[in-house]
Parts: C-alpha cells; structure tokens; sequence
C-alpha cells in the first residue's frame, strides 16, 4: 500500500505500477496512466492480459462530475456457423481443457488496443505512441522472472508445447524460464513499435489483421500434437470492423455512496449492484462475523441466480436486459425477503422476476438459464491523478494463458475468450454472429456525495463479482481498511451448491457456516485484487494483493511523512 498526492497507480506488478506514476509524473492524467500500465502488464503478465484480449475500463470525469465506461470486450466473429451449436460435436460439448479452450474457435476479435485509442483519444493527453514506451521498453530490456510468472509457465506446458509460435515465445528450449532469470518479448517490443507508428489501424488493418486472422484459422500446431486444435472463423473483415461501446454505467445507491460498475455484456455492475442491494435490508455493520458472511453469500447466490437468467450481450439483436429491474430496490427486497437468517437456502435458488420493476414489454421470466465456464486469468489496475480523475480497469486474455495461440513473430497470445459463451441450454448467452460473451468483470468506482471515494477490482473469472461484493461490504459495512479488506480471506457463493472458499476462510467460519447449511470445497486463492481510497485529508491511499498471485505492487506520486 501507499499514500500520498498528486496521483496514485495499483496493479499486480511493479513495473506496470510504475509505468503510471512515470505518466503521471510527466503530467498526465489518470487516463494515461491506466494504458500505460495496462500495456506493461501485457509484457510482464502476457498470461492475463495484452492486446491479444479485451477488457472493460470505467472514468470518473473530475471536470464534469460524470462517470464513463468503455466496453472492449472481445467479440464473435460474423460467420454465420458461430451459432449456438458451435461448440458442440455429434450433440456433445467439446472437452473444455485442453482442447476447447486450446483453438480457433475460442479467439474472440480482440478489444484491448482499441480500448487504449479510444481512452486517450477522449479523455487523455498523451499519444498511443508515448502510452506504450514503458512497455516497450521493459519488452525489448526485459523482466526478472517471479515464481508466479514460472508457475503460470507450467501450468500450460502442455499447451505451449504444442503450438510452435507459443513454444518458441514463451519457453526456453521448451521448458519453463527459470526464476531469478531474465525474460525478454523482443517480438513483443517491435509489435509495440509497430503500434507506435501506425496507432489503431496498425492492428485493425494491414498485415497485423492479416496475420491474427490467419493464425486463428490455421493455428500454428506441432506436428501430432497430444490433442486437437480446431481452426477457428475469424475473418480480417471482423478485425477490421471491430468497435468499442460506450454504455451507461450501471448505478446503485448503497449506505448512502453511489456504487458504479461495468452494464452488459459484462454482469459485474448488475450482479454487484443487486446483490449491495439485498444487502441493504441487513444489518451488515452490527451483526456478528458469521451472520455478516452468511448475508453475503445468500445475497451473491441469489444475484447469480438472476445473471444466469437475464444478463448478456444486450444489444436489440440479440437480447433485452432488464437492467432498471434487476437493479431496482424493490426487486432486490423481493429477494431479500428469501433469505433465512438462520439457515442457508438449497442451492441453486431459482431466478427471480425483475420484469415488474423493469417496466418494458421486452422483459420476459425466464428460469431456465444455466452458467457457462469462465476463466480465472484476468487483471485488474486503479488509477487516479491531481485533478481528482480515477480509473477503475479490468482486462484479460480469460484462461491462463488464454487460447495459448501466439502470433507468430507478434510476442502476445489471443484470447480464449469466446468459451465464456454457454455451450448448451438457453438463456441469453448463447454464441451467435458477431456476438460478445456475458463477462463478469467488475471494474467499480464508489462516489461520496459526488466525489470519488473508492475505486476497486480484481480478476477471477466468475469470482470476480463475489470478490468485490466482499471488499465493498467489508470496507462499508464492517469498517475494515482498504488494505485489510484486499487481505481478508475470501469464498465465494454463485449460486452453486457449494461455497468456494480460500483455507484461511474455512478455517475461520466453516465449522458455524457449515451448521447454517452452507457446503464447502476449497480454492487456492481467490481473485488478485487492486484499490485505491480518497482519505478524509485528501491523500488518497493506494493497495494491492500482499501474497494472492505473488503480491501486488501500489505507489503514490508524492507519498505522505
């Protein structure tokens, strides 16, 4: 952690976190500093996230008080054999690991670089060009390598080994970088520079399109490889028409701050926000250890229960969200009034009906909808300046590794990021043409009678949306710091029929959970969260992760004493 003024940055690495401060000491703003780190994780954190993905990035304006979000989430591509059934043979779901997410078909036209253009083209003061130096830099110089970064190694040999382009980036002889080695992406640093040159149409058009799109559909395999990797539909037309959205962000008044967060495709601002909502009908901040995690999880169970239902992609041609429903305070006291105190609903609970409260003709009840997988591998980073500008920025390639398709010569991986769609059933995040997948990312800033008072996020795929919920009720309701609140051990409920939990949480509160009727399985680790908080003296204070993924890094321009 880290308090000061004149601008604070948080990320899960030193290099990307001080990428920002190095444009906030230049003069920029919040803005810059969020690209420029982002683009430094995509050298040191080539596993979570880089311009090969896609990601969701929420502003506060301090100029005009307003909240802003950018929706770069990767996309499907427009043949129209991207339909429901894409990822099925003979009826049957192709095997998700290796193979599903190991393929062509699970790159999604990435969102990321067009992300960064677009953030600095409306609310930023420096170029592209000057964004991406920090990267390049550490891409050309390299990174020591952390037992993390080898961990995440191993944990896709298989996968590496099996795609040539990958093998010869990311591996050393074919094996894992050894920690305490240096790691270079030379590929990596002249892909930057090309960016450089040429700004967004250096990816989106010419040979760099060319060459993403003929990577997906003719992965560069080993010969017999131990398992398929299918070709995938990506056409260069996809790249080339790929645009970023500008959503309003989703809203919910809570404890009296306003809580804001990322709307559809992503169902972190809605989920967040009504499971804050159920929350609202409980004492949180008197009610003893057991009974406030109790809370939680019913609250989150029933808020998957109802992103299951009703939350994807919500443009007209392919969904209506009820959003104003979903997060309606009446909708979420319906729910509310379904939790017992004393004992832990049967999971999963069923969807409820939003469609009273939503008040368009458009809504329709519908509980049959299932959850698809998602991946844990993301990243998360804050950002703020002088002038009261923050930033609140998640991004990712999905899995670990994401597709572990590089291209070849490029020095960044693509996405898997497509297997987000469900496979089977109904419900409104099934694959179709051109379609972006339901997310959970959950990129949050917290306003203060107007002002910004926190800002926070975390990866973890689904978890994500409990991650947050647990930080914000921790900090709000149960007074926690920042920091303890980033620290406190973690479970998550998304209305599944047990509770993921880290050991430190089981250890904590399984023994009178578990008499409530809560079920437990154990998680390694949860999330790798990031935050930052506007003090009362106007300093703000800066935090990261001190061991989840290895430990984050927060630095503050001038720090305080």
């Amino acid at each position: 952690m880290a308090v000061g003024t004149g601008g604070a940055v948080a990320t899960v690495d030193p290099l990307a976190t001080e990428a920002g401060l190095a444009m906030l000491r230049r003069g920029g703003n919040a803005v810059d500093a969020a690209v420029a780190a982002a683009a430094t994780l995509g050298v040191t954190e080539p596993y979570s996230a880089g311009i090969g993905g896609g990601g969701f990035m929420v502003i506060y304006l301090a100029e005009t008080g307003e909240v802003v979000t950018i929706d770069g989430r990767e996309e499907a591509p427009s043949d129209p054999e991207f339909d429901e059934d894409v990822f099925l043979e003979d009826g049957v779901p192709i095997p998700f690991f290796p193979e599903r997410i190991t393929s062509g078909l699970a790159v999604g036209v990435p969102g990321t670089f067009a992300t960064w253009v677009d953030a600095l083209d409306r609310y930023g003061t420096v170029t592209i060009a000057q964004a991406l130096q920090p990267g390049r830099v550490v891409a050309q110089r390299g990174f020591v390598v952390d037992q993390t970064f080898a961990d995440q190694t191993a944990g896709n040999l298989g996968r590496f080994r099996a795609i040539t382009s990958t093998a010869d980036t990311f591996l050393v002889d074919g094996e894992v970088p050894e920690v305490g080695s240096v790691f270079r992406n030379r590929d990596l640093a002249r892909t930057y520079h090309l960016l450089q040159r040429e700004g967004l149409d250096g990816f989106y058009s010419g040979e760099l399109a060319e060459e993403i799109a003929a990577t997906v559909q003719d992965p560069p395999v080993i010969d017999d490889p131990p398992f398929e990797v299918r070709p995938g539909l990506m056409v260069i037309d996809d790249i080339e028409h790929y645009e970023v959205l500008h959503p309003d962000p989703t809203r919910v008044e809570y404890r009296g701050y306003e809580v804001f967060g990322m709307g559809p495709p992503s169902s972190g601002g809605i989920t967040v926000g009504e499971s804050l909502n159920i929350g609202e009908n409980f004492p949180l901040d008197t009610v003893d250890d057991v009974a406030f995690q109790h809370h939680v999880l019913e609250a989150t169970a029933l808020g998957f229960a109802d992103r299951n239902a009703y939350i994807g992609d919500d443009r007209p041609q392919y969904n209506y969200v009820p959003t104003t429903g979903l997060l309606s305070q009446a909708f979420a006291d319906e729910r509310a009034a379904l939790i017992d105190p004393l004992a832990a609903a049967a999971k999963p609970v069923a969807p409820g009906d939003p469609c009273d409260e939503d008040g368009s003709p458009l809504c329709v009840p519908d509980p049959a909808a299932s959850a698809a997988a998602a991946g844990t591998s993301t990243t998360h980073l804050v950002t703020a300046d002088t002038w009261g500008n923050v930033v609140s920025y998640t991004l990712t390639i999905e899995s670990t590794g994401g597709s572990a398709i590089t291209v070849p010569g490029r020095g960044f991986l693509l996405n898997n990021e497509l297997t987000d769609f469900n496979s089977t059933g109904d419900g409104p995040n099934l694959p179709a043409p051109g379609k972006r997948p339901r997310s959970s990312m959950s990129p949050t800033i917290v306003l203060d009678d107007g002002a910004p008072f926190l800002a926070v996020g975390t990866p973890g795929g689904s978890t994500i949306i409990t991650t947050v919920v647990e930080i914000l009720t921790n900090r709000i309701d149960r007074g926690l710091s920042l920091p303890e609140a980033i620290a406190a051990p973690r479970a998550t409920q998304r209305n599944t029929s047990t509770v993921g939990a880290e050991q430190a949480y089981r250890d904590l509160y399984e023994t009178e959970l578990s008499a409530l009727g809560h079920q437990f399985s154990s998680r390694a680790e949860i999330g790798a969260a990031t935050g930052l908080e506007v003090l009362d003296d106007g300093t703000v204070l800066a935090a990261a992760e001190p061991v989840r993924r290895g430990g984050g890094d927060a630095g503050v321009l001038r720090p305080s004493g």
